[in-house]
This record gives C-alpha cells, sequence and structure tokens, in this order.
C-alpha cells in the first residue's frame, strides 16, 4: 500500500511542524481527512491549543476546541509521522539577508525523528535551491538516512493570507513539486484532499521555490511604484488616493495603492531572491529599488506627521500623538515585521513618545518584542494627532465625530491632526470641518 493510501486510511500520521499563521490551519485542514500531529517548539502556544484556544485568529476557537489534532511540543511524537510539513517563518537578519535558523532548527529535529520511507514537504519560503541544497545534506548528516532512497522531499510554498477570509487554504490553488515524479504524484494526492481550488505541479522543486518569493516580488514592486508615486504627488499637492480611483476606471488597472509593506513574506521574500542573484553575480536593479522605496515608506509617513503638526501650529516635542493600529494589515494580529513600528521609531527621533492601540495585536508580544505598550482605544483623549494607520474594521467604522471625541476638549478643528495613512474616511468631510488632514 503507497503513503498515501496508508495516509487516508490511517495507517500512518501527517505532521506539521510550525503551527502558525500557515502551520495550524493545513494541521486544522488535513485532520478532518487524516490522522495528524501538530509540533511546535512554543510550549505556551501549545497549550492555548489544547485549551482551545487559537491566538492567530486563522481558524478561531470553534475549530481549534473541536479539531482531532494531537497538539504537541515533544518531537519524539514525529516518528509517529510519514508525512512532514515544514511550516516554520523565514525572516531576515539585520542586514536583509536570508534567515535561515528556524528551517534548519525544524530539519534537525525532523532528521532526528525520522523513519524509512517517509516524505518531507516544505512550505516556508526560501530562495530557489534551498530545500535540495541545504535541508537534504542536513537531514541525512543528523539521521544517517539517505535522500532518494530512505526519505524524499517536496516543495509546496505557503499562499496564505493572513487575516483573509475569502481567500483561505482551501481556496486557493496549491503549487506543488517532488523530487522525482513518485514522489510528486504522494504529495499532489495528499494536498488534493484539503484544495478545492485545486493543485498545480511543477517539474521542479526549486521552480516551486522561485514561483513563492517571485510572486510576492512582483507586488512588492507593484506596491512601490505605487509609493513612489506618492511621494511625489505629495511635493505636487495632489491627491494619490483620487488619482489611482480615476486611472482604476480602466479595464486593465492592477488597483494598487501605496502603504507600509511590513508582514512575513511581501516584505521579507523578495531580499530572499536578491540574495541568491547576487550569490550568481547579479546584482538585482528593480526587485531592490523596490524594497528600498517600500522600506523608506515608514520615514516618510513619519516626516508627514511632523509636516503637519508644525502646520497646525503645534510644538512637535510637545504634542501628543495617537497611533491606531500596529498589525501589519488589516483585521490581522500579526505584528511581524509591521512597519507601524518604524513609524513609531522614527517619531521618537523627533522627542515624541506615541501612544499605541491596536483591538488584535497581542499586548505581551509587543511589550517584549518592541517595548511598546498598547492602551486600550477608550483611554486615548485630549490629543493633537490622530494616525491612523491599519485599516482594521473597527477603525473604518468611526464616524468623525468619534474621532473627534479623541482629541483635547475645545481644541480649534484647526488645530486637529488627522493622518489617515490608508485613506479610509471621506477626505471632504474632513477638510470641510477644517481639520488638518493627510493620507498616503
Amino acid at each position: 500500500m503507497d503513503l498515501y493510501s496508508q495516509i487516508v486510511n490511517r495507517n500512518e500520521k501527517i505532521a506539521v511542524i510550525g503551527l502558525g499563521y500557515v502551520g495550524m490551519p493545513l494541521a486544522i485542514a488535513f485532520a478532518k481527512k487524516a490522522d495528524v500531529i501538530g509540533f511546535d517548539i512554543n510550549r505556551s502556544k501549545i497549550e492555548l491549543y489544547k485549551s482551545g484556544i487559537d491566538p492567530t485568529n486563522e481558524v478561531g476557537n470553534e475549530l481549534i476546541k473541536n479539531t482531532s489534532v494531537e497538539f504537541t511540543c515533544d518531537e519524539s511524537r514525529l516518528r509517529e509521522a510519514k508525512f512532514h510539513i515544514v511550516a516554520v517563518p523565514t525572516p531576515i537578519n539585520a542586514d536583509k539577508t536570508p534567515d535561515l535558523s528556524p528551517v534548519e532548527g525544524a530539519t534537525r529535529i525532523i532528521a532526528r525523528n525520522l523513519t524509512k520511507g517517509s516524505i518531507i514537504v516544505y512550505e516556508s519560503t526560501v530562495y530557489p535551491g534551498v530545500t535540495e541544497d541545504i535541508c537534504v545534506p542536513l537531514i541525512e548528516s543528523v539521521s544517517g538516512l539517505k535522500c532518494g532512497i530512505d526519505f524524499k522531499v517536496g516543495y509546496s510554498p505557503e499562499r496564505i493570507n493572513p487575516g483573509d477570509k475569502v481567500h483561505t487554504l482551501e481556496n486557493i490553488v496549491k503549487i506543488v513539486s517532488g523530487m522525482d515524479n513518485e514522489c510528486l504524484e504522494t504529495i499532489k494526492k495528499v494536498y488534493e484532499l484539503i484544495i478545492k481550488a485545486g493543485v498545480h505541479p511543477v517539474s521542479s522543486i526549486k521552480v516551486a521555490e522561485a514561483a513563492k518569493v517571485v510572486e510576492n516580488s512582483q507586488r512588492d514592486i507593484n506596491i512601490a511604484f505605487m509609493n513612489e508615486l506618492a511621494m511625489v504627488f505629495d511635493k505636487m499637492n495632489i491627491d494619490t488616493k483620487e488619482v489611482i480611483e480615476a486611472m482604476n476606471t480602466k479595464w486593465n488597472a492592477l488597483g494598487f495603492y501605496p502603504g507600509l509593506v511590513g508582514g512575513h513574506c511581501i516584505g521579507v521574500d523578495p531580499y530572499y531572491f536578491i540574495y541568491q542573484a547576487e550569490k550568481l553575480g547579479y546584482h538585482s536593479q528593480i526587485i531592490l529599488s523596490g524594497r528600498k522605496i517600500n522600506d523608506g515608506m515608514a520615514e516618510f509617513v513619519a516626516n508627514s506627521i511632523i509636516k503637519k503638526l508644525i502646520l497646525a501650529n503645534k510644538t512637535v516635542k510637545k504634542s501628543k500623538v495617537a497611533i491606531l493600529g500596529i498589525t501589519f494589515k488589516e483585521n490581522c494580529p500579526d505584528t511581524r515585521n509591521s512597519k507601524v513600528v518604524d513609524v513609531i521609531k522614527a517619531l521618537r527621533e523627533y522627542g515624541i513618545e506615541p501612544i499605541v492601540t491596536d483591538p488584535l495585536a497581542d499586548k505581551n508580544e509587543l511589550a517584549n518584542e518592541y517595548g511598546i505598550e498598547l492602551v486600550d482605544i477608550s483611554d486615548i483623549r485630549d490629543v493633537d494627532c490622530l494616525v491612523i494607520t491599519v485599516a482594521h474594521n473597527l477603525y473604518k467604522n468611526f464616524s468623525i465625530d468619534q474621532l473627534d471625541k479623541m482629541f483635547a476638549r475645545n481644541m480649534p478643528n484647526e488645530e486637529k491632526v488627522i493622518i489617515d495613512v490608508k485613506g479610509i474616511y471621506d477626505k471632504q468631510e474632513i477638510t470641510k470641518r477644517n481639520y488638518v488632514y493627510w493620507r498616503l
């Protein structure tokens, strides 16, 4: 009986290594079709899952409570599985080079507990060649097993969009690859158990690895173009959003908007491609330029805040600034690589210590990771400037009168500054009331 049949008949198990925004939905989905071990080295995270709590908000507490996934931080449990999926983060170092330590760490854990006949599929974003040139030799070294004989590998890039309840795991076409045709066929059939949108097999692992970094690099470049336009239009005193809305009336407009580009994918993946290209002697031009523009947007937003404070006759160092939203995107608790953090750092250079609120972000995580204390929205009052950085539904539903109550009482509207980074409010209504208003 082949491995796929053994999994479907529950004679063999699937193991998901890394239970974050990618791994958790995978484990939950597969558990409806097979026996699943969910492994993570974070003991407190495992305890939350066992208690029926989903800190990612990706699948919800109800599904966590009722799933059959066996949550564990005991790596020896991986010996019970024959199909391993690696879904750990792939961040970058301070010098913008790939940090492969999470992937290498997960690889060592699997290798220590690997049994003959297993397949290991990597979902973590990497540059082309990592799976076969780095992970496979590491597995062989630690396990003493031989790739192609004792175990096989594949790659299937994650495409989950955190916080998106429409384009969910099951509804996104899955790219799959394997080291040989037999391995590819097994991986394809296993993923077809849960992917309603279908799977897209490719000819090699390197093609699958490349597809992931390229699709995010493409998006990064398009946003960089809009960000560059926004900076130029700001100098021209032209409203960028109005220009884009006019442009988008054409059938082939791409619909991109300017913004702070952070998160675990778009703000990181291009650097993986750039790194490998430079190792091969090619210096990236377009992709690297796009990254530089997007990495500089936090400073541009911070400088725009300062300019508007000055125009409102505020003493910059004495200004009370409140920031609404610190996650990297709307309606999502993920703060990894959030560029709002960079806005806060830039404001601190001007002597401003902003008040920060976000209904979704984890207070302990923000305090430990960034030294930022979150306050409740009800505690924001008597401010000089409101900076709405993330388009959470809560903020989009605020009326102008609700925003107004956060400003200092008896302050003239001409001295109230609203920085609407995502352009979620009615510009005409705000300017009609004589607020000092700016949007990206």
